[in-house]
């Protein structure tokens, strides 16, 4: 059903917990699902030198915003789509899709924040 890239990311998340200091923070829930997904960056000129995540959800969302935040270190703020999420992590289930937009919602969300602002 999930891929091993997926359960690797579950069970060893990268970039899990919080983040002291975050220059933002952001939360976002799937009221579907009840998955909540809160993200947090330190930018420092322009780009992102650490996020981290705390998230209670399902094994894909987990997974999903574990990706996210490896994508987003070391790389200015951009725009994440759920499609290119899920295609890193080998693809997703359809019914696990939902876990992809949650942390596709959570870099929107992050980006929005962080152009406010400034």
């Amino acid at each position: 059903m999930f891929t091993e890239k997926l359960l690797e990311h579950f069970e060893h998340p990268k970039n899990a917990g919080e983040l002291p200091g975050a220059s933002a923070l952001v939360e976002v829930s799937n009221p579907v699902c009840g998955d909540i997904l809160q993200l947090a960056v330190i930018i420092e000129t322009g780009v992102v030198r650490e996020a981290r995540f705390l998230c209670r959800g399902c094994a894909a969302s987990i997974a999903c915003a574990s990706v996210l935040t490896e994508r987003m270190i070391g790389h200015t703020l951009q725009e994440i789509s759920a499609r290119q999420i899920a295609e890193e992590l080998g693809g997703l289930p359809e019914a696990s899709f939902h876990a992809a937009q949650l942390a596709a919602d959570a870099a929107h969300a992050m980006l929005q924040k962080i152009l406010d602002l400034d």
